[in-house]
């Protein structure tokens, strides 16, 4: 009699409820302690809190024997103690041609007014990078409309750089300056952090009908909840590997990968990790890196992802804890100056501190010649600087100086103009700039080489 009943009863354990419950056994500043989930619980989960006047959520940021910890979307007023709770499986983003032009949440969601849309596929916003031994070597040097990075500091496609600056020395002008002008089949913007206002000033204003016609912008602003920032440019970056893999070049660009690092501190320090580098925890750094990774060349056969990342230098100090690690993962650094900015210079490229680890490959050979001369002028002449400006300098004492004073303004001009023409148009100006000739050296005209892996 009893065993007639063994497959019904086999067929009811395969049942599951369609959400999980538990309670609210505290409530912190900005996290939630929730009994009842058991081992269904698990980290990244969503959990709902039931509030009389609606619904609360947040994520499973932690986990015990004893319960859960909750990081809250939004603060916790309004949560007592014993509040029924959901949990959902928190699900990923799905990507579609469609985002084009858009601006979206760190869910996907639009914030435009413009319809949902949403691609077959849901994407993982945490994934892995390509496999190192089977991506493509970087490609060919891009156009990117400025003539310092044009020459001097080369930018490739798949290669990662970080723009470093301190607040109001121009980084978000400068990245707005490359999204329009490098080239790139799309470009795909994280925008961590950002003052709620700046958002349709930099679609509408900055990058315009022109620029947003080929951008997918994903943001969450200051305001926002700690995870929010933090899941906003991971999906970013799923969005930017979605069209790599249809064998698309795509630019991307996150401002700022500070704000990035100082949400991960947030919700690391809710869930119990201890701080270290100024408040950091330690796995700051593999954070920073595995997000990085996710950019570059992609497998063979797919597109490649060109980063660039802005970083925040508080008192442009570069040694920092987010400063330090980026510098030490990208293939190059702009560092922005607050002395050259002040003097009206823009971009403000402090083009002595900064380096495209794309060099020497991204040029021939005579362009790293006119490289290496006009660094060594530049270096010559700031290195003499002071003693020049206070008069202290008679012309005739040293011919390396006398070349630098000579070469200097049309140098320093030349580093904040914009370069319509591409790389080879702006060599020619440095070439002019440095008393070159065509004739006095013969100029290759291989084309550049992709920087080998």
């Amino acid at each position: 009699m009893i065993s007639s009943f063994t497959p019904l009863v086999s067929e009811i354990a395969a049942f599951r409820p369609q959400h999980r419950c538990g309670w609210v056994e505290a409530v912190g500043p900005a996290s939630l302690e929730i009994r009842g989930l058991g081992p269904a619980a698990r980290i990244g989960d969503l959990v709902e809190v039931d509030l009389p006047s609606g619904s609360a959520a947040g994520e499973v940021v932690a986990l015990s024997r004893d319960g859960a910890r909750i990081m809250t979307y939004a603060s916790c007023d309004g949560v007592g103690l014993g509040h029924l709770t959901r949990l959902r499986r928190l699900e990923g983003p799905r990507p579609s041609d469609a985002w084009v032009g858009r601006i979206l949440d760190a869910f996907g969601a639009p914030l435009d007014g413009g319809p949902l849309a949403r691609g077959p596929n849901e994407v993982d916003v945490k994934a892995a990078p390509p496999p190192a031994a089977g991506r493509a070597p970087l490609g060919p040097r891009l156009r990117t409309g400025l003539a310092a990075l044009d020459t001097v500091l080369p930018l490739v496609t798949g290669q990662r750089i970080g723009i470093f600056a301190g607040s109001g020395v121009g980084k978000s002008s400068l990245l707005a300056r490359l999204a329009l002008g490098v080239e790139a089949d799309i470009v795909v913007f994280a925008l961590i952090g950002e003052r709620g206002r700046e958002l349709r000033h930099f679609t509408d204003r900055i990058l315009g009908p022109k620029g947003m016609a080929r951008s997918v912008v994903v943001t969450a602003t200051s305001d926002q909840s700690p995870l929010l920032k933090r899941r906003a440019a991971w999906t970013a970056m799923s969005v930017a590997e979605y069209f790599r893999d249809q064998g698309m070049n795509v630019l991307f660009l996150a401002d700022s990968i500070t704000r990035f690092a100082e949400a991960h501190r947030e919700v690391a320090l809710t869930a119990g990790e201890a701080p270290s580098l100024r408040a950091f925890p330690p796995s700051t750094s593999n954070m920073i890196a595995s997000f990085a990774e996710r950019a570059g060349p992609g497998p063979a056969g797919s597109g490649a992802i060109t980063g660039i990342f802005t970083v925040l230098v508080a008192g442009s100090d570069m040694e920092e804890p987010v400063a330090d690690i980026t510098r030490g993962l990208l293939d190059g650094h702009i560092i922005l100056s607050r002395a050259i900015a002040e003097r009206g210079r823009f971009p403000a490229i402090d083009v002595r501190r900064s380096v495209s680890r794309a060099l020497p490959d991204a040029a021939t050979e005579e362009e790293n010649a006119v490289i290496e001369a006009v660094r060594r002028h530049v270096g010559t002449y700031e290195a003499s600087a002071p003693m020049i400006q206070a008069g202290l300098y008679v012309a005739g004492s040293d011919p390396a100086i006398d070349a630098a004073i000579r070469v200097w303004p049309e140098l320093d001009r030349f580093f904040g103009s914009a370069n319509p023409g591409g790389p080879d148009r702006a060599f020619d100006a440095l070439r002019g700039i440095l008393g070159q000739t065509e004739g006095s050296k013969p100029r290759e005209t291989r084309p550049a080489r992709a920087r080998k892996t």
